[in-house]
């Protein structure tokens, strides 16, 4: 679809321009969002991206739950928009993926439920539809999970009114920005 290749390239351009400054304090006002939602709402179990590039950083989050004991599962992307999703022990223990992202090293396949979905996008709108960069990973994976809070988390100029949307594509029960 020709607008969401727009969206997309205007978003990435966006985030790129994005001040070092603006970002330290969105990436770390998203992550005390996180950590209050947390808190108040009892999650035991989070599935999560690692951040890449200039995404939205929650590495300290990622850490605090770790801290705290918490189940923190991260997806490996494998071909054909399968993911793989493997319980992080330790921010120190990554690997190199496809696509430039990074996966648990552990190898430990998590096959339980989720208490929330942490998912990136370039884009997200007020109705929970998300724009992510074309190659429908998540969509295949929250598709077929019908339990957890499926939460996007974007930079404030990254949530617009409304975004094209298809069949295909997976909602979210909300959108957290900085």
């Amino acid at each position: 679809m020709q607008e969401k290749k727009h969206i997309r390239e205007k978003m990435l351009a966006l985030r790129a321009a994005l001040p070092s400054p603006e970002k330290r304090w969105l990436d770390h006002s998203i992550c005390e969002k996180l950590r209050q939602l947390v808190e108040e709402t009892g999650v035991r179990i989070i599935h999560t991206y690692l951040p890449m590039g200039d995404e939205v950083d929650i590495f300290p989050f990622i850490g605090a739950m770790l801290e705290k004991g918490l189940t923190v599962v991260a997806p490996k992307s494998l071909k054909g928009r399968r993911m793989e999703n493997l319980v992080l022990h330790s921010l120190s223990e990554l690997e190199a993926g496809i696509f430039g992202t990074s996966h648990p090293a552990s190898g430990l396949v998590y096959e339980g439920g989720y208490d929330l979905f942490i998912v990136p996008g370039l884009a997200l709108d007020r109705h929970g539809n998300r724009i992510g960069y074309g190659a429908g990973y998540y969509d295949a994976f929250l598709g077929s999970q019908p339990g957890g809070h499926k939460l996007g988390i974007c930079y404030p100029f990254q949530l617009l009114d409304e975004l094209p949307s298809e069949p295909h594509d997976v909602r979210l029960d909300g959108v957290l920005c900085g």
